[in-house]
């Protein structure tokens, strides 16, 4: 049986507290089922230019404690955190008191780390993605060792850890998302996570033409492969979770087509095609995610902070069919 749809948002600014907390209050009254920040770190400036991302002014770990203290049953999550960016024990501990304090609400993500750019301003060595992606798996290991009974003894490349037992164990579930658009690590996430997050293949550690090109249809079935051929047996307990361009509009879609493929360089057949772009009216987009689940198993869509009203009218009519 098909998972059923749900439906997240995607977060980078605020610029106050209240502000902030009406956005996640809003996304719950609203039906989206989760609410997540990135992990990113830098202000403008050239850095986070070069890698053409937007700058994100909130820190993931105290935004999403935020978010859970003035919410009651939206789910909370980054998606996803970097691991480089933080000490793993210190990450896992603070993400499981994150879960304690919401009630059970926490969805984890952990990536590797793509933007160049942002180790580079930092001092952060930007390895080369077989280590990062390495050094992935090691801390997922670790977080499994923490949240299990008894002591944590992990030791591998990464990780030397022994003499305590980890805490706070889960409260809920928590469902690791994993994601990207990279054989090994689609692999890594069939094989470890909850939910798998089909991503752009940010190989040229930025955001550009180059990741949507390597996303489009036929792009996408490859992506299934490789997590299935990670998942084996598994693979049809597995979440499939996809971040989405919302383009709404109850006129011709043609122009919107056009400029999409000329953008991102690929055909309008492409475009209209292509897995991360919904576009059209209500009804329209609508046939578009159940077209995608039909045929990639994807039931989980998130979108950005700016179409949260555009896109609430879908989130209402299939939130949870």
């Amino acid at each position: 049986m098909a998972n059923p749809f749900r439906f997240g948002l995607q977060s980078f600014n605020a610029e106050s507290g209240k502000q902030w907390a009406e956005r996640a209050r809003k996304a719950e009254d609203l039906g989206y089922s989760a609410i997540h920040l990135a992990d990113h770190l830098l202000g403008p400036g050239p850095a986070i230019e070069t890698a053409n991302h937007p700058v994100q002014n909130l820190a993931a770990i105290p935004a999403m404690a935020y978010a859970a203290a003035v919410t009651n049953t939206i789910k909370i999550g980054s998606r996803v955190f970097c691991i480089d960016y933080h000490v793993p024990v210190v990450l896992i501990k603070s993400a499981l008191t994150i879960d304690l304090l919401s009630d059970g609400r926490l969805e984890l993500g952990l990536g590797a780390g793509w933007i160049k750019s942002e180790y580079a301003a930092v001092g952060i060595d930007f390895d080369e993605p077989r280590v990062r992606i390495d050094r992935l798996a090691d801390v997922i290991a670790g977080m499994r060792a923490y949240r299990a009974e008894g002591p944590t003894e992990i030791t591998n490349d990464t990780l030397n850890w022994s003499g305590f037992e980890g805490i706070p164990k889960p409260t809920g579930s928590v469902p690791l998302i994993i994601g990207g658009g990279s054989p090994r690590v689609l692999r890594l996430a069939g094989r470890e996570a909850d939910i798998v997050s089909l991503n752009f293949n940010n190989r040229s550690g930025m955001i550009g033409p180059d990741g949507l090109q390597k996303s489009t249809a036929a792009e996408t079935r490859k992506k299934l492969e490789w997590i299935r051929e990670g998942a084996g047996e598994r693979f049809n307990k597995l979440e499939l979770e996809i971040g989405v361009m919302h383009s709404p509009t109850d006129g011709d879609v043609a122009p919107v087509v056009a400029q999409l493929a000329q953008g991102f360089g690929f055909s309008e057949e492409e475009a209209r095609n292509h897995p991360h772009l919904l576009f059209g009216s209500v009804d329209a987009v609508c046939e578009q995610i159940e077209q995608r689940r039909e045929e990639y198993g994807i039931s989980y869509f998130t979108v950005q902070d700016a179409s949260i009203d555009s896109f609430a009218p879908v989130v209402a009519r299939l939130a949870g069919k």
